[in-house]
């Protein structure tokens, strides 16, 4: 008599067997007790979670004997034959192996005839989504409107590749992956059924290989069996699939969390012994890390234990390291195929979880003990002697970071090549000149300073980027510059423009704009006789004298002026300073402040000493394009 594998032997003929999958049971036991079943259904998921399985005992509520019902009597000869696979009116085909329109035109000629021995004639598809596209088109008129003895069952476990007008014909269960102890407890079942003594072990490794698939677990069950003879040894089962064991796992965290090099390669050394996939042991570091952060983040969370010393590493590793090293696993594996060899790109990622630890005095308690390392907030840095340059180094860079969190550096408004890492100053309201304040332009830069410094270095780190860089270095330097003239400098309507700044004011003030402002304010003011102004303008501004902006500046002036003005224009070296001129000049000035200001600051005088290059071009006031 031939053998019957477990997954054939074992596989569930009610839904009250059925191992998860509870809300599709739910719904289709909820359809058939109510006779509201619809015609077309569609099973996704992937492989060995039950989605032929739930077809099958599906077709069979449909033509039970004894009547349409959830619970089918299994006894009765439809029962039985749909059971042995001979059942002539539950059609399964094979959509990999019927591809083209021309299967799917011989299925819908043969759905128009009634069924030979049930109720209802059933289609089972399986793998739906390798139908062509033209036999997708040819079935998509029978599946929408099928004869009423006619029910359509798809399963497949890619349904995106299914058309959008398939799957608005169908209603959709996705089946789900099955956990560990759904898989586990079915194992177990099937082992005290078949009465073969087995470890707990055993079945917890053959539950985690399955990889959410009953069917792939018994067939790893299969030939758990076949290996062993018969005695399911947690040993033996680790060697069947090539896993790494858990002691091995808990010996490998606890030379890391020793910071001790040499009892880490010695491990791993012993691990190759066994030849291990060490992909696998990558995931199993990683699942030990996952549990170890559960246990110290959430105390009271049920954890599985299985050769690893969870509470005593829990205590010894911090919790930032275990997600550093759970990181450093997870990129370690993706990446084991770019490795000169297996164990090579292993042994990288657990020297790399050696070598580097966030900084901070959990990580200088439980550090190497043949290094230092440490990861501060400006970057990482290297594994050296603890008395070394290197740890002098870190000591030095940790020194210049900020006892307390410092605001981000407000984004400089000046025009720079690169950025050197000087900060912008807030905008405050400032006279226009230190002196108008009353004080020297010293006092005025000591005030600012004692206010909000210039720049500030964030670290280390920043300070060696402007050295390196500073051919091209930038600064944004607060300083004073032009405001508006105030109201009361404003001349009032029917007045007469006595002077250049009564005449500076007024432009600021006019409605003027686009040429005829720029007009206004590149002429220089001679005088204002009563209603006849002077101006002056230059030889290389004579293409601004255009009547349609003189008109614009002659209506602006007639209310200030009680009606309208003559313009008249003389050469520029009779008339005053224009007020673009003025502007100029102050801005020319307040660049001149910042440059002295800058140049004149501690830290930049110990950047310039240290090799650093100002170009002081690029030094601009705050508020200067």
């Amino acid at each position: 008599m031939s053998y019957l594998v477990l997954a054939r032997k074992w596989r569930p003929k009610r839904f009250a067997e059925l191992v998860g999958q509870e809300h599709v049971v739910r719904a289709l036991t909820n359809a058939l007790d109510s006779g509201r079943v619809h015609h077309a259904f569609l099973f996704s998921g992937t492989r060995g979670v039950g989605k032929t399985t739930i077809a099958r005992i599906f077709a069979k509520s449909l033509n039970c004997e004894q009547g349409t019902s959830a619970d089918p009597c299994g006894e009765c000869n439809s029962c039985r034959d749909i059971d042995a696979g001979r059942f002539i009116d539950l059609l399964e085909i094979d959509a990999a192996s019927n591809t083209g329109v021309d299967d799917v035109r011989d299925l819908i000629d043969n759905a128009q005839y009634m069924p030979s021995r049930g109720r209802v004639k059933v289609y089972l598809i399986d793998e739906v989504h390798m139908l062509s596209k033209s036999a997708f088109n040819a079935l998509l008129k029978t599946l929408e409107e099928p004869p009423g003895h006619v029910k359509f069952l798809l399963a497949t476990t890619d349904p995106q590749k299914l058309p959008v007008t398939v799957l608005s014909r169908c209603l959709q269960f996705n089946l789900k992956r099955l956990d560990e102890e759904q898989i586990g407890g079915q194992v177990e079942k099937i082992l005290q059924a078949e009465g073969i003594a087995v470890e707990p072990g055993a079945v917890r490794q053959i539950s985690r290989a399955a990889d959410g698939s009953l069917r792939d677990g018994l067939s790893l069950l299969d030939q758990a069996i076949a290996y062993t003879g018969g005695q399911l040894t947690d040993a033996a089962v680790a060697t069947m699939l090539g896993t790494v064991d858990q002691t091995r796992v808990g010996a490998l965290l606890d030379a890391l969390a020793s910071g001790d090099g040499a009892a880490l390669m010695a491990e791993v050394a012993a691990l190759a012994e066994f030849s291990p996939d060490w992909a696998g042991v990558l995931e199993a570091l990683s699942d030990a890390l996952h549990r170890i952060q559960v246990r110290q983040l959430v105390p009271g969370a049920s954890i599985e234990v299985d050769g690893v010393a969870i509470d005593a590493l829990a205590t010894r590793v911090p919790a930032e390291l275990v997600q550093l090293w759970y990181q450093m696993a997870i990129n370690g594996r993706r990446d084991l195929s770019l490795a000169p060899s297996q164990r090579a790109g292993f042994e990288m990622s657990v020297l790399r979880m050696l070598a580097f630890r966030p900084a901070g005095p959990q990580s200088a308690r439980s550090g190497p003990a043949s290094g230092g390392t440490g990861v501060t907030a400006g970057g990482i840095a290297g594994a050296g002697s603890a008395s070394g340059p290197a740890s002098a180094s870190a000591s030095a860079h940790e020194s210049l970071l900020p006892a307390t969190p410092r605001p981000a550096p407000t984004p400089t408004r000046a025009r720079a090549p690169t950025d050197t890492g000087i900060a912008d100053v807030p905008a405050e309201a400032r006279p226009e000149t230190p002196e108008a304040a009353g004080r020297s332009p010293d006092t005025y830069h000591h005030d600012e300073r004692e206010q909000a410094p210039f720049f500030s270095l964030e670290d280390e780190s920043e300070a060696v980027a402007v050295a390196t860089t500073a051919p091209e270095p930038t600064a944004s330097v607060s300083e004073p510059h032009p405001a508006p003239h105030a109201a009361s400098d404003e001349v009032p309507a029917g007045a007469v423009i006595a002077d250049a700044d009564a005449w500076h004011a007024w432009v600021v003030a006019s409605p003027l704009k686009g040429p005829a402002r720029v007009l206004a304010e590149h002429v220089g003011f001679i005088a204002c006789e009563g209603r006849v102004v002077r101006l002056g303008l230059s030889p290389q501004d004579e293409l601004l004298n255009k009547p349609v902006l003189v008109a614009q500046i002659v209506k602006a002036l007639a209310t200030s002026l009680g009606g309208d003005p003559e313009i008249r224009f003389e050469a520029s070296t009779v008339g005053g300073v224009s007020l673009r001129e003025r502007n100029d000049k102050a801005r020319d000035a307040r660049r001149s402040a910042a440059v002295d200001s800058f140049m004149s600051d501690p830290q930049v005088r110990a950047l310039i000493a240290g090799g650093a290059t100002v170009v002081a071009d690029s030094i601009r006031p705050r508020g200067d394009a």
